[in-house]
Formats: structure tokens, C-alpha cells, sequence
């Protein structure tokens, strides 16, 4: 039996049609094409895992990096790396689900599908705009909030331990400077908390209380500016991959879709033999 029997043998009888003799090449466009838009699909598919895990990699950052800080600012804190974190996982795990609906070519999977990545989308620009909007608020917010945690400081409760964080990673002392801590009523009490020492070992009690004597003992430079910028920038960072995701995720669907019209008008008879059949 020859190569053009085998291949007709091969078709089922609503591809042959009325006649037994067909073409090789003519059997094999159509095929083709139905194979080339799965590649396709399932290309596009694997793009939007990796842009999944870029996202729920950046939220992670953004969470552990900038979770004290935005804890200190309660009043207008953003959700953004959680929105990064959720919408990353989510992408990945129904990635799975858009190959499967690839493969099996099942239409209501695919415009299940379809609606799902419509809310990714608005998710990941929730989160940029959230971003952004947050960044250029923490100027106007942060004075306030900070002063009124150095306020209520005593050493143990969540925020204390927030002010505590930032004072040892930036090292820099209260608002402004250090002075502002005589005006809170730990200070009374305890004197200039030990997370503002420039050396632990070289930093004592009696030391804390005496504003003069502590001015050679810890950090001058105040917390307000440090954070401020380290705010900007980090939540720059989160609010544009966030923005550049989600544009390139419709780059990638309009390429696609041009390249797949492409092919079609390329294979004339392609929508003759359904890929679904």
C-alpha cells in the first residue's frame, strides 16, 4: 500500500467525503494547521506561567521587604504584594487548566479560561495603581503614623517592634533625629530605646537617658527620609511589574492572535477541517 493509500486509510470517512482519492499534501494541511494553532496556544500558556511566577516572586519580595514598613502605616497601607502573591499563584495553578482546555480543544474550557485571565488582568492593574497611589502618599502619611508609634512605644507590642526593625535596618533614631524621642513617655521611663544604638555593646541604660551623652552613642541621622525613599522606590518597583505584566500579557495575546491569522490565511483550505473534529 502506498504512502497516499496509508494516509487516506488513515482519515475517517467525513474527511474523505465522496471520493478515496486524496492528495497527501492536502490531507496534511489541514492537519497541520490545527497543530500549529495548539503550538501556538500552548506557547501563549507557558508565557503567562512565567509572567505567574514573576509576579508571585515580586510579591514575596515586596512582602517580606516592605511588610514593617507598611505596617507602620496602617491608615492607607496597601495590599499590592498580597494582590502580586494571589494573582501569581493563581496564574500558575490554572495554567495547568488552560493546557488541559488547550489540549482536549474544549471551547467552554477555553472561554472559562478566557474570563479568568480578563480578571487576572484587572488584578494585576488593581495592583499597580494601588502601587502608585501608595507611593506618592507615604510622604503625607508617614509623619504621622511614625510619630504616633514612637508615642505609643513601649518595646513589646507589634508596632513597637516595627519601629524597632526599621531604627537597627536603617539605622537612623527617631522622626528627625534622635531628639524626638524625648518627647515620648518611654523616654521618661526608659530613655532612647536600644534599636537607635550604634553598637549594642557600647550602648548603656544610663547612657540612653542623658540626651548629650547619647548623641555619641547613637544613630543622628532621623528615620523620616530614609524610609520615605526606601517606601518610593521598593513600591516603584512593585506598581511597574505589576503595570508591565499585564501590558505584555496583551502584547502577547495580540501577537498571538496576529501569528495564528497568519497561518490561517496562509493554509486556504483550513476552514474546511475544523480542529475540533
Amino acid at each position: 500500500m502506498g504512502k497516499g493509500q496509508l494516509l487516506t486509510a488513515a482519515m475517517p470517512s467525513y474527511v474523505l467525503g465522496s471520493s478515496s482519492q486524496i492528495r497527501p499534501g492536502k490531507v496534511l494541511r489541514p492537519i497541520l494547521g490545527c497543530t500549529l494553532k495548539h503550538i501556538i496556544d500552548l506557547t501563549q500558556r507557558f508565557l503567562q506561567k512565567i509572567t505567574g511566577v514573576i509576579l508571585l516572586a515580586v510579591g514575596v519580595w515586596g512582602k517580606l521587604t516592605l511588610g514593617t514598613y507598611i505596617s507602620l502605616i496602617a491608615e492607607n497601607s496597601t495590599n499590592a504584594p498580597y494582590v502580586l502573591i494571589g494573582t501569581g499563584t493563581t496564574i500558575v495553578v490554572f495554567g495547568l487548566f488552560g493546557c488541559f482546555a488547550t489540549c482536549r480543544g474544549s471551547p467552554w474550557m477555553l472561554k472559562l479560561y478566557a474570563m479568568f485571565l480578563s480578571l487576572v488582568f484587572l488584578a494585576e492593574l488593581v495592583a499597580g495603581i494601588s502601587g502608585f497611589v501608595f507611593r506618592h502618599e507615604i510622604k503625607d502619611t508617614f509623619l504621622r503614623t511614625y510619630t504616633d508609634a514612637m508615642q505609643n512605644y513601649n518595646g513589646n507590642d507589634e508596632r513597637s517592634r516595627a519601629v524597632d526593625h526599621v531604627q537597627r535596618s536603617l539605622s537612623c533614631c527617631g522622626v528627625q533625629n534622635y531628639t524626638n524621642w524625648s518627647t515620648s513617655p518611654y523616654f521618661l521611663e526608659h530613655g532612647i530605646p536600644p534599636s537607635c544604638c550604634m553598637n549594642d555593646t557600647d550602648c548603656n541604660p544610663q547612657d540612653l537617658h542623658n540626651l548629650t551623652v547619647a548623641a555619641t552613642k547613637v544613630n543622628q541621622k532621623g528615620c523620616y527620609d530614609l524610609v520615605t525613599s526606601f517606601m518610593e522606590t521598593n513600591m516603584g518597583i512593585i506598581a511597574g511589574v505589576a503595570f508591565g505584566i499585564a501590558f505584555s500579557q496583551v502584547s502577547q495575546k495580540v501577537f498571538l492572535c496576529c501569528l495564528g491569522e497568519t497561518l490561517d490565511a496562509g493554509l486556504t483550505e483550513l476552514a474546511m477541517w475544523p480542529c475540533g473534529q
